[in-house]
């Protein structure tokens, strides 16, 4: 059975009398993507830099790569890599020197060539660094975190700033990590990223664990629920039976719910309902319509997003008093 590659069990950090990281548990395991998520001042960084080693622990037991961040030497520090934030890589130099003069620090460096070519950096080997587009430059900070050729892969907001085509550039390069068989720790804002890219989420608030698992995992945590919705021209409210009358909204131009009573009958309504039961709902909406010789041409099953999941779990530990404002 293999080691995962980071094992945390009761870490705890104090600044005085505020504990910043009250109690984590977390594992993450050889080879898969996990992403750790959190508000701002959740204690997610601080967590991050004790498992990199920079930061001291006040109490917990912590595990990556079979050692302890806070005493392992450098044969351990060359098999992790870090992409932080931010970064200032010499601007002078060249792409194919910078990567270079990383590589020198590592016994067993991946050859400089391949490294560019994964980061698709090749054709700008002889560029300047600090004529680097925004998106170039974050592949530099990739190359050189990769050159080391490292187990282990610690990624803060690896996207920020992005446009939509660099974001997508770069997710298929983290994507491709898996392929090398690195272990990755992202940290993100970005919803969309984190669902696209995590085989697993783990949230953050208050410097406690709230939910852990896949999206699906989490959104069932949350109670999260299948919007199914239609124009209630092509099937009225009046002709649904009772039950499903019972748990139909209408649905406003921001996708809100309300009272389906309200709703003057000169601007009919699309109609929702909420449920964990998407495939018996839909087949009965289809059956009722069927005998009415009618068709719902404007159906729409819409699952909750990680963001709707994320803002539920936040909202709700911010209700049970758990974040600080």
């Amino acid at each position: 059975m293999k080691s995962p590659a980071i094992e945390v069990t009761g870490l705890r950090k104090s600044y005085g009398e505020v504990e910043a990281v009250a109690g984590v548990d977390l594992r993450v395991e050889e080879g898969e993507i996990l992403a750790f998520l959190g508000p701002n001042g959740a204690g997610k960084t601080t967590t991050v830099e004790i498992l990199e080693g920079f930061r001291p622990r006040t109490a917990g037991e912590v595990s990556v790569l079979g050692q302890d961040p806070a005493t392992a030497g450098l044969d351990w520090r060359e098999r992790i890599g870090i992409v932080l934030q931010e970064s200032q890589p010499e601007e002078y130099l060249k792409v194919d020197e910078t990567v270079t003069i990383w590589a020198a620090y590592f016994s067993a460096p991946r050859p400089v060539d391949e490294v560019l070519e994964m980061v698709g950096l090749a054709e700008h080997r002889d560029q300047r660094v600090g004529r680097l587009s925004g998106g170039q430059q974050r592949r530099l900070d990739l190359a050189l975190a990769l050159v080391g050729n490292p187990e282990l892969l610690f990624l803060d907001e690896p996207t920020t700033g992005f446009d939509p085509t660099a974001r997508r550039e770069a997710w298929a390069m983290i994507d491709g990590l898996r392929d090398l068989g690195v272990t990755v720790l992202l940290t993100t804002h970005y919803m969309d990223e984190a669902q696209n890219l995590a085989d697993r989420i783990t949230v953050i608030a208050a410097g406690r664990i709230i939910a852990r698992g896949t999206a699906e995992d989490l959104a069932e945590t949350a109670s999260m629920r299948t919007r199914i919705s239609w124009d209630s021209q092509e099937l009225p409210l009046a002709e649904l039976p009772v039950q499903l009358r019972a748990a139909a909204a209408t649905l406003d131009e921001a996708g809100e719910t309300g009272d389906p009573g309200t709703t003057s009958a000169e601007d009919p309504p699309r109609l929702a309902i909420l449920t964990d039961d998407v495939s018996d709902t839909v087949a009965e909406l289809l059956q009722i319509a069927g005998r009415l010789g009618r068709k719902i041409d404007s159906l729409e099953v819409l699952a909750p997003t990680l963001e709707d999941t994320y803002l539920s779990l936040i909202g709700e530990a911010d209700r049970a008093g758990r974040l600080d404002h």
